[in-house]
């Protein structure tokens, strides 16, 4: 209702200008301006769509604050006449507020140009010899300068008090002109000082200087590299705290600007050198012995031409995905996998990795997850669905076809349970159909987190059953294994999900995408051998929900074969990894080596 509203207020306000102007209407006039620009205003976090669609049709912000001020001129034009200096204070107003706006975006556009012309940006490292400047506030670096436009609120509010009030409203609306007018130019102006300040930046041979001498005094021995979407930045995240704990120094390096702001707070040094011309000729970086790839993307190729450097791939999770056997895996020198199941997994797909070149490291990432469920007096089931993935062949989500239904199923379950639902952060990246299924089970969610408070009213009699509180878990917070910790079910589907979990032992479900008999879906998923199988048509989960669990043995035995032996523990296997490379490398070397 409140999208409805806001909807129609915004597209039929400018009508009603353009009627009450030419009428002329002061009053109704300057009523409908107030409106729309509190339409303006509200629309955008109400309804993010509308603006975005008007956009593409050509009504985009700037036209609509265009035909707000021509309006306004239109009414001092019936009311005082075209040449009285009611209207030139008018039309000075209006189109200075767009000269002023034009002057700051091109600051504004200057200021981003001179931070993301920098060869290098850095966190956790000590560049202060660059001297970069404190970045203004948001709103005042914002390109397309959008607050300026409001500016024109002084003098077009003004036109309608002046069609009102005749000579004091004149007045009021010359004031109003010359008051928009010095705002917008004070905060042009207040961008000056910032742009000055940040033109050392753009001397590319000083910032690689400084913070070349940065990290060769680090001296890194290990190198986490990634490039990717930002969507993607939690295959990065999911490392850091196992880098932070290894015996050796470690560095993360990343291709695209930005991106370390995605990453959670680590105190890993980081980089970002955005061109391989740039990357491959760093020679700080030179003292490391290992580089550890977390995905399979283009831009890997020109960290692996670095010749001193030994690569191994980490993977962003141990899963019967194709993913975790493609045959890029081998232009790395080794691939660290989890347990035997990932070892196994490149031995059957014959892709053309060395059985000599996989180490089992285990899963560090793991040690945090509980074997307890939350301990409510009702049960906690998580869905936590794959994304699309992207093509075809790697198409393993429910969402878009079982999504909304086993949600349903799940809230309708008579003893109540509660839902947590964790999408993938990639959810309809490649298909649209993903999203609409993933907006569709959030509304089912809230409407159910509605109904719920309703009926748990404090008002009701005591001793009524408690309310459950569902939960939509989308974003980095709550993680994963947040989630993991606070459920007692997991339904997903094949992905790193289903395997991480079994390391909770708890009981889960995996959906059979591709409708595969259960023995064929089996052997070729071992991760799903200990869980229960959901058809498309949701068989299995009635089953799963309310039958005594009989695989609890299944799932421990499971367990060791995806992650190998509990002792020693994932993050000591993980250690010895890293010093076997940098022993068998001679340890350290220096950076002008």
């Amino acid at each position: 209702m409140r999208k409805l509203i806001v909807t129609a207020l915004l597209l039929g306000c400018y009508p009603l200008l353009l009627v009450s102007a030419l009428w002329p209407a002061p009053l109704l006039f300057g009523a409908v301006a107030a409106a729309s620009y509190a339409a303006e205003y509200i629309a955008p976090r109400v309804t993010r769509r509308l603006p975005e669609l008007l956009g593409k049709v050509h009504l985009g912000i700037t036209l609509r604050f265009a035909a707000r001020q021509t309006a306004a001129l239109l009414l001092v034009a019936r009311t005082a006449g075209p040449d009285s200096a009611w209207f030139v204070a008018v039309a000075a107003g209006v189109f200075g507020v767009h000269g002023v706006r034009a002057v700051h975006t091109g600051l504004a556009l200057r200021l981003r140009q001179m931070l993301s012309s920098m060869p290098v940006t850095t966190r956790n490292l000590d560049v202060s010899a660059l001297r970069i400047p404190k970045m203004p506030p948001g709103w005042l670096r914002d390109a397309r300068s959008v607050r300026f436009l409001y500016l024109d609120a002084l003098p077009v509010l003004g036109a309608a008090a002046g069609a009102v009030w005749t000579a004091a409203g004149a007045m009021a609306a010359a004031a109003g002109a010359a008051l928009a007018l010095a705002l917008g130019a004070a905060g042009a102006l207040a961008l000056i000082p910032y742009v000055r300040r940040a033109l050392p930046l753009t001397d590319k041979a000083r910032v690689i200087e400084v913070v070349s001498e940065q990290v060769r005094a680090y001296s890194p021995e290990v190198i986490l590299y990634f490039s990717g979407a930002t969507a993607a930045a939690y295959q990065a995240r999911m490392w850091l705290p196992t880098l932070e704990r290894i015996n050796r120094r470690a560095i993360v390096v990343l291709r695209e600007r930005g991106m370390a702001a995605h990453l959670e707070p680590s105190t890993l040094p980081m980089v970002c050198i955005p061109s391989s011309a740039d990357l491959m000729s760093f020679r700080a970086l030179f003292s490391a012995k290992l580089c550890l790839y977390v995905s399979n993307v283009g831009r890997n190729v020109h960290m692996l031409r670095i010749p001193t450097l030994r690569s191994a791939f980490l993977n962003h999770g141990d899963s019967d995905k194709e993913a975790s056997f493609n045959p890029f895996s081998r232009v790395y020198d080794e691939v660290w996998v989890a347990g035997p199941a990932g070892r196994d997994r490149y031995r059957r797909a014959k892709v053309g990795v060395r059985d000599e070149n996989i180490h089992e490291v285990g899963r560090p990432q793991l040690e945090g997850i509980s074997t307890e469920g939350p301990g409510l007096p009702y049960r906690t089931v998580l869905y936590a669905p794959t994304w699309e993935g992207w093509n075809d062949d790697l198409f393993h989500t429910s969402l878009i076809t079982m999504g909304p239904r086993i949600v349903r199923a799940l809230l309708d379950h008579d003893p109540p349970l509660r839902v947590i639902y964790k999408p993938h952060p990639l959810t309809g990246y490649r298909d649209k159909s993903a999203l609409r299924a993933h907006r569709k089970i959030v509304a089912m969610m809230e409407a159910a987190e509605l109904a719920t408070s309703k009926a748990r009213h404090p008002s009701r009699a005591a001793g009524a059953a408690p309310r459950i509180r569902h939960l939509i878990a989308t974003g980095p917070e709550p993680d994963l294994y947040h989630c993991f910790n606070q459920c007692d079910l997991l339904i997903s589907d094949i992905s790193s999900v289903v395997a991480d979990f079994l390391a909770s032992e708890k009981p889960y479900a995996v959906t059979n995408v591709a409708g595969l008999p259960e023995h064929a879906f089996h052997e070729r998923y071992p991760s799903t051998e200990a869980g229960v199988l959901l058809g498309e048509n949701l068989a299995g989960l009635a089953d799963f929900l309310d039958r005594e669990d009989t695989l609890a043995r299944a799932r421990i035995k499971l367990r060791s074969y995806l992650f190998g032996p509990e002792y020693p523990d994932a993050m000591t296997r993980f250690n010895a990894a890293v010093e076997r490379v940098m022993t068998s490398a001679g340890g350290p070397a220096s950076s002008d080596s």
